[in-house]
């Protein structure tokens, strides 16, 4: 991965992060980006699992909405935790 690549999945990940604590509720910059990140990595095993094609052609609309999904699954878990 070159720094661009890098660049633009924090990037994806704080979008995903920030639009999941609207849904579930919470804040702060970091609190986006881990969420966001790690809801990446949740909701790509789980859309490409379920086999979920969401038939969107632009692929950063597409990755938004799938880490979106998965940061939401992410801080429900997290707040049933806790």
């Amino acid at each position: 991965m070159d720094t661009r690549a890098i660049l633009i999945f924090l990037g994806i990940g704080i979008v995903a992060g920030f639009l999941a604590s609207l849904v579930v509720g919470g804040g702060g910059l970091i609190t986006y980006l881990i969420s966001g990140v790690i809801g990446s990595f949740v909701g790509g095993y789980l859309f490409s699992a379920a086999k979920i094609n969401l038939g969107i052609k632009n692929p950063i609309v597409s990755q938004i909405i799938v880490s979106t999904v998965g940061a939401i699954i992410v801080l429900i878990i997290a707040r049933l935790i806790t």
